[in-house]
């Protein structure tokens, strides 16, 4: 290992030639990197709060967060993280403890995630909308005994506490409230319980836990990803090596409107925010408004997004009306990117997409179109430093596939995770010889870049004939009349399962089935050609963007 204190330095060109022969035909990406940006950088041996701590060092006084009238610059956030701490550890957290954060984006996020992680705990993440069912399971599931919760949603951790292992509720409130607390504490009163004293946790990075990151719950039982401080460090040093040419330590400016407490949020929103010490705008929900006002009032100049949020701001009438000239590269993750969106949403702001891929398990990002080299609409690009991928056969899971040829990606890198929170035998099918199984169909051009497909289980097999939906979709986007389009395959009994698209129209324009399948036809292969086409005037989907195929599968099989 090399002893540097930057995340840089091996020279790609020696890289390549060491690389030659078998290695370097599977490693056919490096080639891309140019000596400014490094394939393989060291990853530093320190914890998240030390992260926090040394941006804190460097510019005490530059603004951390912006969350409407409030700001905070990194010395005070510092302090108000020291002080959660303290009174965490007055009330008994101690190294490995659960502590459950279930917030929408603000400063007491923030605030609660980097105490907890100071204290030696494991932060639990908490999607806001789960129902009472969702949100015992995790609970439970993590064994978390205190957790910082919205006062509006206190009713409903209350009703579950019974069947967990809960002791504490700390509450946030982000306008005044009358709510009767009992004898749980607000934010407040909690900090001001602390004395101020921190007894020092020695953190390991490489083998303690920091997150446990609970995969969506869309399909199936939720599974808590176990990331270590040494996975999420990797993350964002990996990223930052890799947009670096755009990234100037401590004179850039973040929205996010992502949630923190998806993976995604967490790494490009968060914690890359404070690496590089930029001014983080937070929003605590997505409004197309409040979104276009906040980015010409605070000029951001980095913005991680997610599909739906492109697609809002492209089709708002008056999107040309606000500046957005500051936003200098928008990296869309969560959900595949149409390619039909990022060109129109790049002709109307003039601001580069790098769409990318990432997953729970890999905290979260493996690829991404570069900004040093070709871009290709429709790819995630290529693997970020330090990752390793192949795309292999399904059926085997061991047997790479030849370049083009469709199959199941395949990741390794120092940001996969430990494994999944009490389940040896799930992580026995993700983990495989250091390899983690994605889960995602792809293919990979000769070159190196890879294009997603589709999950394995949204495949659909009609008359024997494998159909993916991102190729039905690609093409619905293509429609001059449609925003927004998702394909699933339904039972049928002829040919096992048929295609049946959702389609969301532009705000004014009209079209109807039989002319959008006309156009299917004209650009897809008959098979491929949905069947049925709906029209809706919303689709459903997770709080972060991404489209729920699950739900509208349930109303077509199981209708009510």
């Amino acid at each position: 290992m090399l002893n540097i204190s930057e995340p840089q330095i091996v020279n790609n060109q020696i890289l390549v030639n060491l690389l030659e022969g078998f290695y370097m035909s599977e490693r056919v990406w490096l080639k891309h990197y140019p000596p400014t940006s490094n394939a393989e950088i060291e990853i530093p041996n320190m914890s998240l709060g030390q992260v926090l701590q040394e941006t804190t060092a460097k510019i005490p006084q530059n603004e951390a967060i912006i969350f409407y009238h409030k700001r905070m610059t990194y010395q005070e956030l510092s302090g108000m993280v020291h002080v959660f701490t303290s009174a965490l550890q007055e009330a008994g957290i101690q190294k490995g403890d659960r502590v459950a954060i279930m917030l929408p984006n603000c400063p007491q996020y923030v605030i609660s995630y980097y105490g907890s992680l100071n204290a030696g705990a494991i932060v639990t993440q908490i999607n806001p909308l789960l129902v009472e069912r969702e949100l015992q399971y995790i609970l439970a599931d993590s064994g978390a005994e205190t957790i910082v919760v919205m006062d509006t949603l206190y009713p409903r951790v209350k009703a579950v506490k019974p069947h967990t292992n809960v002791k504490t509720i700390i509450t946030v409130s982000l306008q005044p409230t009358e709510m009767e607390l009992s004898s749980d504490k607000t934010f407040e009163q909690f900090m001001q319980s602390a004395t101020g004293t921190v007894t020092p946790v020695d953190i390991e990075p490489e083998h303690d836990i920091a997150v446990l990151q609970y995969t969506g719950g869309t399909t199936g039982r939720s599974k808590g990803a176990m990331l270590t401080h040494r996975n999420i460090v990797a993350n964002i040093v990996q990223s930052y090596e890799f947009f670096k040419s755009e990234i100037m330590f401590g004179k850039e400016r973040s929205l996010t409107v992502i949630p923190l407490f998806h993976v995604f949020g967490m790494t490009s929103g968060m914690n890359l925010s404070i690496f590089v010490g930029a001014a983080n705008t937070l929003l605590p929900k997505f409004d197309v408004e409040e979104l276009l006002e906040t980015i010409s009032r605070e000029q951001p100049t980095m913005f991680p997004g997610v599909p739906t949020m492109y697609v809002a701001l492209t089709n708002h009438p008056k999107a040309l009306d606000y500046d957005l000239s500051s936003i200098r590269v928008c990296n869309s993750g969560s959900a595949p990117m149409p390619v039909e969106l990022m060109k129109e949403f790049e002709r109307k702001t003039g601001a580069l997409i790098l769409e990318g891929y990432g997953l729970s398990e890999a905290s979260p990002v493996t690829h991404c179109n570069p900004i040093f080299a070709e871009r290709k609409p429709g790819s995630i690009g290529i693997g970020i430093p330090n990752t390793d991928y192949k795309v292999v056969d399904v059926a085997t899971g061991g047997n790479e596939v030849p370049p083009g040829d469709l199959g199941e990606l395949i990741v390794k890198g120092p940001q996969v995770m430990k494994g999944y929170w009490n389940m040896p035998e799930e992580t026995a099918i993700a983990l495989r010889d250091g390899w983690l199984y994605t889960g995602d169909i792809a293919k990979m051009d000769e070159e190196g870049y890879v294009y997603i497909m589709d999950r394995k289980k949204d495949m659909i097999i009609a008359s024997g004939y494998n159909i993916y939906p991102r190729d039905i979709e690609e093409v619905l986007y293509e429609h001059p009349s449609v925003q927004e389009a998702v394909v699933i395959g339904i039972p049928d009994e002829y040919r096992g399962e048929t295609v049946k698209a959702f389609v969301v129209l532009k705000q004014g324009k009209t079209a109807s089935d039989e002319e959008i399948i006309s156009f299917c036809k004209q650009h897809l292969a008959v098979y491929k050609v949905p069947k049925m086409l709906e029209f809706r005037q919303e689709l459903p989907k997770t709080n972060v963007g991404k489209i729920l195929r699950r739900v509208l599968r349930e109303e077509v099989i199981h209708p009510k």
